[in-house]
């Protein structure tokens, strides 16, 4: 797989935050947290986000709020 194929599987900040309703600065203090895993990419610390453990995030969060209403 060439370096860029694998690029494609990648997210940045802006857009995992755009689609996760968020702010830049909240997606990186879940990412200083450990809530996300984000990879490092330059010697400037650019952060990629993979897309299948966002899509596993989103999936974790709908089970979540799935719960909390069946409480109610």
């Amino acid at each position: 797989m060439g370096n860029g194929e694998h690029m494609s599987d990648m997210m940045t900040v802006r857009e995992v935050a755009r689609l996760l309703h968020v702010h830049p600065n909240t997606l990186r203090r879940w990412s200083n947290n450990g809530r996300l895993k984000a990879y490092r990419i330059t010697a400037r610390g650019d952060r990629r986000f993979k897309r299948e453990e966002i899509a596993r995030f989103l999936a974790e969060l709908s089970e979540v709020r799935d719960s909390v209403g069946s409480l109610r």
